[in-house]
């Protein structure tokens, strides 16, 4: 009989062993099934929230994804490609058939909080300075943004043409006070306050007038109203006119001086202060990239008179100052040492005599700056006796 006994055991362990497998595996099969259940719950909120957002942030016509190939006829027309997807020529489907641009995001990248953000932040912003938003498509994965064409392209298109022959310094200086416009629009009179982050050549577009728009909103942020510092989980701008406050705190609070240090640069560009080739060039070389003190020792030796050219008349030579000037007070290390947009337009406004005075009455060093502060702001008091002399030289 002991032998039967030690059977059924054997029998008993071995059913006992089977039921808690079957058990466990049961269990796994459950926790699973829930935790993908949950999981698609979560993306389906996640995602009836992104169209709520949209549907709460704009009024614009939503077209289907068909109807943004129809635009495009199949995506024919590339007008450009950027780090957040390409942008095509197109048609609005109505009767004005107007030209448009549309820029369809890529999907590969992010959860389409850099979609929202821009239809949220172009939605609220009505300005002859910015461009203006026609509708969006946001369906399954595809997202795309409708806005006005721009037929004479990015500002940096511009200034390649415009530096291979005679310079037209009114031109430039009204593109110059049509983007310093647009920036303290957003800053100051939009519905919400707007910091673009992301200020560049690219981003601004000429109408078939040469008046400049500011667009891809697409890192910009929007703030409460006395809202000054603006807090970011990353860095976010372009090399060469990202702000140093933006990728180090050291250099205080990311804010909308964050903007004025990235149109000082783009100002400095434009009349040619500014060489994008060495900021290239420099990628071994983070201060160079980052603090271009090259600009200054350039206007010491009056390298930047090279462009002007023999025939500069005198008009057009105080419009070079003040952009100069302007510039370089945007670039300030310290962002408490930059202006204003809104006193950047009215310096670009006015008279050049009253610049030299606003200049000197408003650049202090104190004891608190930093080295490379001080260093900045000293030398940009003593370029404006240089600027001054330029046309007796």
């Amino acid at each position: 009989m002991a032998p039967l006994a030690g059977e059924k055991n054997n029998s008993q362990r071995k059913l006992n062993t089977i039921l808690g497998v079957s058990t466990a595996l049961v269990a796994i099969v459950m926790i699973v099934a829930t935790a993908v259940i949950v999981r698609t719950k979560s993306a389906s909120r996640r995602s009836g929230r992104n169209d709520e957002n949209i549907e709460a942030a704009v009024m614009l016509k939503r077209y289907s994804y068909e109807s943004v190939k129809k635009m495009t006829n199949s995506f024919a027309h590339v007008l450009g490609k950027g780090g957040f997807g390409t942008v095509y020529k197109g048609k609005l489907p109505d009767a004005s058939g107007r030209d448009i641009a549309l820029k369809i995001l890529d999907g590969s990248k992010g959860n389409g909080e850099d979609f929202i953000n821009e239809l949220a932040s172009m939605s609220r912003a009505s300005h002859v300075n910015i461009v203006s938003l026609f509708g969006f498509c946001n369906e399954g994965s595809n997202r795309a943004i409708i806005y006005e064409f721009m037929p004479n392209g990015s500002l940096d298109k511009f200034i390649s043409k415009t530096m291979s022959k005679k310079m037209d310094w009114k031109i430039l200086y009204n593109i110059a006070v049509g983007v310093a416009r647009g920036l303290e629009y957003l800053h100051n009179s939009c519905v919400s306050k707007i910091v673009h982050f992301d200020i560049k050549p690219q981003n601004i577009l000429m109408d078939e007038d040469l008046c400049p728009k500011i667009s891809d909103f697409g890192l910009a942020k929007l703030c409460k109203n006395k809202e000054s510092v603006i807090s970011l989980l990353d860095a976010r701008g372009t090399i060469g006119y990202i702000a140093p406050e933006v990728f180090s705190k050291n250099f205080g609070g990311a804010s909308h001086k964050s903007d004025v240090y990235s149109y000082g640069m783009v100002v400095l560009e434009m009349i040619g202060a500014k060489d994008m080739k060495r900021v290239g060039n420099s990628k071994s070389d983070n201060v160079s990239m980052y603090f271009p003190d090259w600009i200054y020792e350039d206007l010491e030796r009056r390298e930047t008179m090279k462009i002007f050219g023999d025939n500069i008349m005198e008009e057009e030579e105080k419009i070079v100052k003040k952009m100069v000037l302007v510039g370089l007070w945007c670039i300030q290390t310290n962002p408490s040492d930059r202006p204003p947009m809104r006193k950047v337009v009215e310096m670009l406004e006015g008279s050049l005599e009253a610049l030299q005075g606003l200049t000197c009455l408003n650049i202090v060093v104190t004891v608190a700056d930093t080295e490379v502060c001080r260093s900045r702001l000293l030398r940009f008091q003593m370029l404006l006796s240089v600027l001054y002399d330029w046309h007796n030289v």
